[in-house]
């Protein structure tokens, strides 16, 4: 038998007068998890986020953590920690000092906040700065402390909303290693907001891809990213090319023979003959030549993109869809923009979708 979900959320609903942002979302997490919501802007991630959080009222639905319906506690009262995208530090304090502010509110013993900070300094490998004003410290300086005082009051559950957004790519990625290493020793539970599809796959154990006040898949990354279960998720989260065809044929062991602008190809799928479907790969999974797979077609090629240890090779496609291969080795000999060049690829990796009918 599984065990109850520590954060249990139900059908959760919002309405801002323009439309559901939120239309009925469940969700549930697990003791320790980190789940990382991913959208676009206004797909009503930080709506739900806030909900957790008391900041804002759901139309209906519940929010249950740790077995307690917290729906209509006020946040003070939810023991939920939340690290906003400014950071909310209180400039007027020192690092020590703001980390100390959430155990000084609750009134804990003075001994316990002192070994609190200090344990908390060294996690966040800033004791030498405990002194110091935070107006003095860095983006990713700040951020630590913002975080560090978000756990410092033992929370049940933490919520981050977009946290790195400020700072640049290079200390992001630390950032994002730092704080995923940080949860796991500490054993928290974190949700966390991001539209940085790269973000979510590196620290997530599972991610919520969400579309228009819905999840439209919530997985592992390494799931979401091999069999995306909707066109969205297969555009949204990592590079693809996508074909757009109808189906010609259907066999029953569940292969599907798609007719596309660049010629005849297989897929996985149960379809009725004559439907529109779209066609996804990775592009990782296509190979030049004919060599690597079932799949074979000749599309003209029209860019080579550089990008240090990838190459990607775009095509034209007729229907402005994106097809390119992106490899870590080096290209064959004697690519020229203009001309049609023979690539291949599994009909294992090729996905097919439903397609509304133009």
């Amino acid at each position: 038998m599984n065990p109850a979900p520590f954060l249990d959320i139900r059908k959760a609903s919002k309405d801002f007068g323009a439309g559901p942002v939120l239309d009925g979302v469940d969700l549930a997490v697990a003791r320790g998890e980190f789940i990382s919501l991913l959208g676009p802007s206004g797909c009503g991630k930080t709506t739900l986020l806030r909900i957790i959080a008391g900041l804002a009222a759901a139309d209906g639905g519940s929010v249950t953590l740790d077995g307690q319906d917290i729906s209509r506690l006020p946040p003070h009262r939810r023991d939920v920690g939340v690290v906003f995208q400014n950071y909310a530090l209180f400039p007027h304090l020192t690092v020590a000092e703001n980390i100390a502010f959430g155990l000084r509110a609750k009134g804990a013993p003075a001994a316990e906040i002192t070994a609190t900070v200090e344990r908390f300094l060294t996690l966040i490998h800033m004791a030498a700065f405990a002194d110091r004003s935070v107006r003095a410290l860095s983006g990713g300086q700040q951020q630590r402390v913002a975080v560090a005082r978000a756990l410092a009051t033992k929370p049940k559950l933490l919520l981050l909303d977009e946290p790195f957004s400020a700072l640049d790519r290079k200390l992001r990625e630390t950032m994002q290693i730092d704080l995923r290493r940080l949860l796991r020793e500490l054993g928290t539970t974190a949700i966390f907001v991001t539209h940085d599809q790269d973000e979510a796959l590196i620290m997530s154990d599972r991610i919520a891809v969400m579309n228009r006040g819905r999840i439209e898949q919530l997985d592992t990354p390494e799931a979401i990213y091999a069999r995306p279960a909707t066109p969205f998720a297969l555009e949204f989260v990592g590079l693809s090319t996508r074909i757009a065809g109808t189906v010609t044929a259907y066999d029953p062991a569940g292969l599907v023979t798609v007719e596309t602008s660049l010629g005849s190809l297989r897929s996985r799928g149960r379809f009725e003959v004559g439907s529109p479907v779209l066609l996804g790969v990775r592009p990782e999974r296509i190979a030049f030549g004919a060599a690597g797979g079932e799949n074979v077609v000749a599309p003209v090629l029209s860019d080579i993109v550089f990008q240090g240890a990838r190459i990607q090779a775009h095509f034209a496609s007729p229907d402005q869809r994106p097809v390119m291969i992106e490899t870590s080795g080096a290209l064959p000999a004697g690519l020229t923009a203009g001309s049609p060049v023979t690539i291949s690829f599994a009909v294992e990796d090729t996905i097919a979708y439903p397609l509304a009918a133009a």
